[in-house]
């Protein structure tokens, strides 16, 4: 992390204890420039690799009163149930961020992130033209909505980085088509401007063949629009992967079981489960059916308290 800002450096080893590898291999070729796939398990931290490079150029420019009223970044997910992730990846280390600010004596400007999906009101899509957050979250069908509508267009004008999630569902279908030609315009847009073309940073899960993911992502080597011609790099592959390390183990209670677990049997079963939980940031508990779904939240619920569940 030696290239980051010194305030982003403190913050983060007051929140993690280190980063997590794809995160080292990520920031490298980030900081390069040119365009990244990040193909790694849920879990290693990919998003939040993508997140802090970005956050950080915007909280450099913040301390040196650099920080102007643009898009600098756009978000792009084929899923538009965003809300929690955008809370967790960036408005919590934002909020950090300046408290860590004004603990040092530093004044930093608020860095703004808003949503944009089809559910956004009429009233927060004003706003979001009158003062541009500088982080944009989308869709892709409300991205190619941005870039054709001409207000919005004058606020992407400026936009530095397009980070893509979800990339694998996006490769061989019609919406990963759209978002490949919303993608050119946008490098039109912003090109046309007098500023280099977006850096896209891919992100997924699980994706092969990586290569041609890869390809998808910085479309041709040579793309055309209008009367212009865009010429993009190869694209960065941080490949880390598709499995984490398991620990499988197969539990049984020491009543002996029967066709009908009795009501002893279960009370054994809801207190391992909270060993467990207590035991792990996560739990995942599978079941086979609503009611039982209902019936061990309620339990747990109990037990660990309703926050928890």
């Amino acid at each position: 992390m030696n290239d980051f800002h010194p305030l982003t450096v403190s913050w983060f080893k007051k929140r993690f204890s280190e980063a997590t590898p794809v995160q080292l291999k990520a920031w490298s070729q980030i900081r390069k420039g040119g365009d990244v796939l990040i193909s790694a398990p849920t879990g290693s931290g990919k998003t939040f690799a993508a997140f802090l490079s970005c956050l950080d150029r915007l909280v450099t420019r913040g301390c040196h009163d650099r920080l102007t009223d643009q898009t600098s970044v756009v978000y792009v997910s084929p899923l538009k149930a965003l809300s929690n992730d955008i809370y967790h990846n960036l408005e919590v280390p934002l909020a950090e961020l300046s408290e860590l600010a004004a603990a040092e004596g530093i004044d930093l400007p608020a860095v703004r992130v808003a949503t944009r999906t089809g559910d956004t009101s009429a009233w927060e899509r004003e706003k979001m033209v009158r003062r541009p957050p500088h982080v944009l979250v989308t869709t892709p069908e409300s991205l190619f909505i941005l870039v054709t509508a001409e207000r919005s267009r004058r606020r992407l004008s400026a936009v530095e980085t397009i980070i893509v999630d979800e990339i694998h569902a996006l490769v061989d279908n019609k919406r990963g088509s759209h978002l490949a030609l919303t993608l050119a315009r946008l490098d039109d847009l912003v090109t046309r401007n007098g500023s280099e073309k977006p850096q896209r940073i891919g992100l997924s899960a699980t994706v092969n063949p990586i290569d041609e993911v890869a390809r998808f992502l910085s479309g041709s080597m040579r793309t055309s629009i209008g009367t212009g011609q865009i010429e993009r790099p190869s694209t960065a592959i941080v490949n880390a992967g598709h499995r984490r390390p398991l620990d499988v183990a197969i539990e049984v209670p020491k009543e002996e079981l029967g066709a009908i677990a009795i009501n002893e049997m279960w009370d054994e079963l809801y207190d391992r489960i909270c060993e467990l939980v207590l035991a792990h940031r996560t739990t995942i508990v599978f079941v086979n059916s609503r009611r039982l779904s209902e019936r061990v939240a309620h339990h747990l619920s109990e037990r660990l308290g309703s926050d928890a569940v």
